[in-house]
């Protein structure tokens, strides 16, 4: 998906990867069985609500939006921000603080629920497919049945970063074969002096420089794939791959731009659309 579109894979990715696989790792079986089969269809679509205005991933120690116990209701509130499908989602995962115990807690937020708002985020640049939004939660009101009943502490949701992290790793290759295919054909067709520019040696350095990048973190992700197959792979290798291969994104993305020359920041070509893209992917 991300060779062909970052954003869908991006929208593909919050859905499927952390709001479904939140609630499959963290819900009870009837929590799942209520939300699972419908999202699977995807005629429901999930959202995943961390990072705050103030905070990214240090949220662990210093998480403001907060949830006080009411009888059989939780009562939430605070801010998230850059959440992802948030405009339009069904269900959204929230985590809050308890204000009685600290733990972070986690709850599935349903579309409409009275006290929550989520606003666009415009003027991006990148991955501009992707809905990402500005929640705040004011005194929004989310029944016990809707605690998902095994998410007790920062490790659960740790636990759901470090299931996903690899996956914005392949992401980046896809992002990387797309533009070393789109630079290469653009080789063969673009003429200068006579003759195609593949045929020049610079543009040929490029070319296997990209290539390279490319096929080295695919052969990364592969290996990992086969780690976590196992069940042996572990949170420093995930971190790895997803902070090497995105590091290589940018590094080829751009030298594809480079080769295009001007039409490199035109739409037109693509090439622009996956720089752009490339520099969102790095914070994710």
């Amino acid at each position: 998906m991300a060779h062909a579109d970052p954003s869908l894979s991006v929208f593909f990715g919050v859905h499927a990867g952390l709001a479904m696989g939140t609630i499959l790792t963290c819900g009870s079986e009837e929590q799942k069985r209520r939300w699972l089969p419908a999202m699977s269809r995807f005629e429901k679509i999930g959202a995943f609500a961390l990072t705050e205005p103030h905070g990214g991933s240090d949220v662990a120690g210093g998480m403001e939006t907060t949830a006080r116990r009411e009888g059989d209701e939780w009562v939430l509130n605070g801010a998230k921000r850059w959440i992802g499908n948030a405009t339009f989602a069904d269900l959204v995962v929230v985590w809050a603080r308890d204000v009685e115990t600290n733990r972070v807690l986690g709850f599935v937020v349903e579309k409409g629920t009275p006290g929550f708002t989520a606003t666009k985020i415009e003027n991006k640049i990148a991955l501009r497919i992707v809905q990402n939004a500005d929640i705040v939660l004011d005194e929004c009101r989310v029944p016990e049945a809707n605690r998902l009943q095994n998410a007790n502490s920062f490790r659960d949701t740790a636990e759901i970063l470090r299931r996903t992290r690899s996956g914005v790793a392949w992401q980046s290759v896809g992002v990387q074969f797309a533009a070393y295919e789109i630079a290469l054909q653009y080789a063969k067709e673009r003429t200068q002096f006579g003759r195609p520019i593949g045929k020049f040696q610079m543009v040929q350095d490029l070319l296997v420089k990209m290539l390279g990048n490319a096929t080295a973190c695919a052969g990364m992700m592969v290996r990992l794939a086969q780690l976590q197959h196992e069940g042996v792979y572990r949170d420093e290798q995930s971190a790895l791959a997803k902070a090497y291969c995105t590091v290589r994104m940018r590094e080829t993305v751009h030298w594809a731009r480079e080769l295009l020359g001007g039409n490199g920041i035109v739409l037109d070509y693509n090439i622009g659309r996956f720089v752009a893209d490339s520099e969102a992917h790095l914070l994710l």
